[in-house]
């Protein structure tokens, strides 16, 4: 049997440069299907595209409208192609209206002088030696998903309000499943909104628009295998109804694997 993943994101040609996709019941969240896995889903369909160059690089997914349960379809057109790098326009559409529109950066990487300025955070404990945290009464998507956090920073909503929203924790898909480039999509977008995290207590979020950006290559990603993630995810600003979310993923080895933004609503 597939993996529910891959399940999630299948994607059938439709002709042109159209797709047919549908929602699957493991990735739902609280209103619709977790916003990792339709940004997992548009990214795979220029992965499987005929027309595709090199690996990405880039993806930027805008959440137009709430995605209902059920079938959609996406268009996956290149924009431009380069001499190593190739541009595309990205747009899911369900029930003939728009429901999320994005692009992508593909490229071919080239050997060159290259150095890190990021660190890992160095003070986690391995993730064997952490409990996996409770899922029960969350949203179905995070099932999917083994988390551990740092000692001291699982959530727990008792509405004593934080003085940050830093939290670091290991992921990994569940059940285990090799990292390729879209379940890093997928992963990118596994981070609590921070405004639960500062305030310790849920509220109603929507991302708005999330980016990420892809530091490792498909090598790299192959050598990571199936065995856990470390993630350092934290807010900057809340402010009018709108906050930002950053994070980074890094492999189990160091390496930084890919960084991600996104803008997130809330209304209290």
């Amino acid at each position: 049997m597939p993996h529910d993943f891959d399940a999630a994101i299948r994607l059938s040609p439709l002709g042109g440069h159209r797709f047919g996709g549908a929602t699957h019941p493991a990735y739902a969240n609280m209103v619709g299907p977790y916003g990792g896995v339709t940004a997992a889903a548009l990214l795979n369909a220029a992965l499987q595209h005929p027309e595709r160059l090199g690996d990405p690089i880039s993806l930027t997914v805008n959440f137009a409208a709430p995605l209902a349960d059920g079938g959609f379809e996406i268009e996956a057109r290149p924009a431009r192609t380069n001499r190593s790098t190739q541009h595309w326009l990205l747009q899911l559409t369900q029930a003939g209206g728009i429901a999320a529109t994005g692009t992508a950066v593909f490229a071919q990487r080239r050997e060159t002088w290259s150095a890190p300025e990021a660190v890992m955070p160095a003070d986690v404990p391995a993730a064997a030696t952490l409990a996996r945290a409770p899922v029960e009464g969350r949203p179905g998507w995070t099932q999917r998903y083994d988390m551990r956090f740092a000692p001291g920073e699982t959530p727990v909503f008792d509405g004593r309000e934080r003085p940050h929203s830093l939290s670091r924790l290991w992921v990994r898909d569940e059940p285990p499943r090799p990292l390729d480039f879209a379940s890093l999509a997928s992963l990118c977008d596994c981070f609590f909104p921070r405004i639960f995290i500062r305030r310790s207590a849920p509220a109603l979020i929507g991302t708005v628009t999330l980016t990420s950006f892809f530091h490792a290559d498909a090598a790299l990603l192959a050598a990571q295998g199936d065995r856990h993630l470390l993630g350092s995810a934290r807010a900057l600003n809340f402010r009018h109804g709108y906050f930002d979310q950053s994070a980074e993923v890094w492999s189990d080895a160091g390496q930084l694997l890919a960084s991600t933004h996104q803008l997130v609503y809330y209304r209290e």
